[in-house]
């Protein structure tokens, strides 16, 4: 099998083209959230429909929502047209999948108890379709033994739950609870529609018996202890690699940098910090089949001081020894366990196909994934790339990172049926 089908909505290098997505919005400040995320959702060619709690309308209208979703947005249980026709019904039905974001500690409560009080709860309790919830609420509330209990109950009946994020909160309190960027969540939907597909006939287990090893993010060099050399590397692209690659059903290890992501399902993480964590990180990872390297490594270290470097009385700045981090790259090129298949990227900035060519032959890599950083790729939620391989150089379309992603675990799975 050479490449993926059209089936399931564009097949996995479009997996959200032509979705039904049912967005029910509760009632949280992240409320507003959803309004970004209907965009980004459209952007990937899914057709957004949405409910809007009572609360929600508290932060957001239903103008707002229809404006942005171009369809008609449901807030009662008790529209006369729509239920005379067993509008709720119909909703729960026809949708590839329901997304309750933000999912307060109230909704996630009615949905565990399957109370249906309301348009939303209804909904979700009549539904046979697959559900993913996003909660966001106060570090407390979801601390909660009651909520943690509700939790492991709607995950125990199939609901996937999408872990919050940590961080300032609205009310003043620090902690889990935050709503993840609506990029992670959009990767989190395109992860569930591309796993659905990967488990479709002739697709199901391209990469089984495989071990996919990824890097991904940045590393993190100490100047001392609290500077330390960086770059915008967010992770996401690396993120999505590693989660296409599992849901084709490879083993999958993925070396993480300094990234506050959720880990793909069916993916192994280890979390590293420094260039030289991550070169160790690597070479016990293996034996590996094929090595995906995303992470975006810092070059050069420094010794770093023990306690907090300060200011000179004159003014001038310290003098900071760089030393040459490992190359994790050409060091696995040259190791005697080297992946049969090696994949190294390119962050450049000009010249971007000839810099990454020669990167190519100058690292012993068999692909080289290539792209332009000049503009809001690190840490954006879209990419656009050039894979250049020994048959030449391909340039895709800009797409959003989880497309990228599916698209290059399909040439991946792809290459290794050739050579079976």
């Amino acid at each position: 099998m050479a490449g993926l089908d059209s089936r399931a909505g564009g097949g996995h290098d479009g997996a959200m083209i032509g979705k039904r997505i049912l967005l029910v919005v509760g009632g949280g400040i992240a409320a507003y959230k959803a309004c970004e995320l209907i965009r980004l959702l459209r952007k990937a060619g899914a057709d957004v429909r949405c409910v809007l709690t009572e609360g929600g309308a508290q932060f957001i209208t239903a103008m707002t929502l229809a404006a942005l979703s171009e369809n008609p947005v449901h807030t009662s249980l008790w529209d006369l047209k729509d239920e005379a026709e067993m509008g709720h019904i119909q909703l729960s039905r026809q949708a590839d999948l329901i997304v309750v974001c933000p999912a307060t500690a109230d909704l996630i409560a009615k949905m565990a108890a399957g109370i249906s009080d309301s348009l939303a709860a209804t909904l979700l309790l009549a539904t046979d379709k697959p559900v993913l919830a996003v909660p966001a609420m106060n570090v407390r509330m979801w601390q909660h033994e009651a909520t943690r209990r509700n939790v492991a109950r709607l995950r125990a009946d199939g609901v996937t739950m999408i872990e919050p994020d940590e961080g300032p909160m609205a009310c003043g309190e620090y902690g889990p609870g935050r709503l993840p960027d609506p990029e992670a969540i959009v990767a989190a939907i395109a992860a569930h529609f591309a796993a659905h597909f990967a488990a479709m006939p002739g697709v199901a287990g391209r990469l089984a018996g495989r071990h996919m090893l990824v890097t991904a993010g940045p590393t993190h060099e100490p100047i001392d202890p609290v500077r330390y050399i960086a770059n915008r590397s967010s992770g996401r692209q690396g993120f999505a690699i590693a989660g296409a690659l599992a849901a084709l059903g490879a083993r999958v290890t993925l070396v993480a940098g300094p990234v506050a992501l959720a880990t793909p399902p069916g993916v192994d993480r280890i979390d590293v910090e420094t260039a030289r964590d991550m070169a160790a990180a690597v070479n016990a990872a293996l034996p590996a089949d094929g090595a995906i390297l995303v992470a975006a490594v810092a070059d050069w270290r420094v010794e770093p001081a023990p306690t907090k470097i300060k200011k000179r009385a004159d003014g001038s700045p310290p003098a900071l020894a760089l030393a040459e981090n490992p190359d994790i790259l050409a060091g696995l090129a040259a190791d005697p366990r080297r992946p049969a298949l090696l994949v190294g990227f390119a962050a450049e900035t000009n010249d971007v196909i000839a810099h990454a060519t020669a990167k190519r032959a100058r690292k012993g890599c068999d692909w080289i994934v290539a792209n332009d950083v000049s503009g809001d790729v690190m840490g954006g939620a879209d990419n656009s790339i050039h894979l250049i391989t020994a048959a030449g150089t391909e340039s895709w379309d800009r797409a959003a990172k989880g497309t990228v992603a599916a698209r290059l675990a399909d040439r991946i799975a792809a290459h290794f049926e050739s050579i079976a």
